[in-house]
């Protein structure tokens, strides 16, 4: 009886595997990164402030992005029972609320978290998580939207966690010209997600999520994420230009004009080519994030 019963029991618990899977740790990466030019745009020294930056990078990714991917996945997961039944909740291998639980527990800890690493941290913190709810939980629901869910994504993968991670190695509220690029790269981030929106298209329309590409058809939504994209970045060359960055903003300038010529294969066929796009422009465009804060860090740590 007990032999039969132990075994029942333990699979009413969620594996550590697919745990993982559910926290997505390929999403890990965006926020990281973005976290990592917080910390170089700070001009901080890092060897004096690489446990904090290392603390904060546990933050912005297994933590904070972890926590939104639980989310997503618990209240997506009618959705992705037709779409995407492999997946851990729909597939019961995490079985019945735990799902919910897994969410509200890793919202709980990323907070205490947060509090250990400064006021400024965990106000930056708690703001990416409430936008992780309302992205994906009613009855706000963003993600219906493709003017606010791309917004919020962008808002918090690139733009806060930026500033969390200037934040973390001053421990004080950061450089106005960190806040300028932090706010500008998460501005154009709303066309790398507008993209994103493509590989669903046909199931946005079905399921009536009003994205831009089921909202403006395909080819408009394709010109106005790649608009979106490139007007941030010319006026991040403009500030750099403007801050005596002239090397600086050739970097960008360069990553920019490349992107450019991307967008012109990219725009002849969005939904066929917006995976390659995906591969080499926006990883442009984040290398121009780097070479900015690079910028940015070597003014205010007074080594230009």
């Amino acid at each position: 009886m007990n032999e039969t019963a132990a075994p029942l029991a333990r699979s009413n618990l969620p594996a550590p595997k697919a745990v993982l899977e559910l926290f997505k740790p390929i999403t890990w990466f965006a926020p990281m990164w973005a976290f990592m030019c917080g910390v170089v745009s700070s001009g901080a020294p890092f060897s004096e402030k690489w446990t904090l930056a290392l603390a904060g990078a546990i933050l912005a990714g297994p933590m904070i992005c972890a926590t939104s991917q639980a989310v997503n996945d618990w209240f997506d997961r009618h959705v992705d029972a037709i779409n995407e039944p492999n997946r851990p909740i729909p597939s019961g291998r995490i079985p019945g609320r735990w799902g919910l639980w897994i969410a509200v527990i890793w919202t709980v800890v990323s907070l205490i978290f947060a509090s250990t690493l400064g006021v400024w941290v965990l106000v930056a913190a708690t703001l990416g998580i409430v936008l992780a709810w309302i992205y994906s939980a009613p009855p706000l629901r963003l993600k219906q939207s493709g003017w606010w869910g791309p917004a919020s994504v962008g808002f918090s993968y690139e733009g806060l966690t930026w500033f969390t991670g200037a934040a973390v190695v001053s421990q004080a509220l950061p450089d106005p010209k960190i806040l300028l690029l932090a706010g500008l790269y998460a501005a154009g981030a709303h066309g790398i997600m507008t993209l994103n929106d493509f590989k669903a298209v046909e199931g946005d329309r079905q399921l009536g999520l009003r994205s831009l590409p089921v909202v403006m058809g395909v080819d408009r939504a394709a010109r106005f994420a790649c608009l979106f994209m490139a007007v941030p970045q010319v006026v991040v060359i403009c500030l750099l230009v403007n801050w005596g960055l002239l090397l600086y903003a050739g970097g960008v300038l360069i990553a920019l004009i490349a992107q450019v010529a991307l967008m012109r294969r990219l725009l002849s066929d969005p939904l066929k080519h917006t995976p390659w796009y995906n591969a080499t422009g926006t990883s442009l465009y984040v290398l121009g994030m780097l070479v900015s804060a690079i910028g940015v860090g070597s003014l205010l740590g007074g080594h230009p």
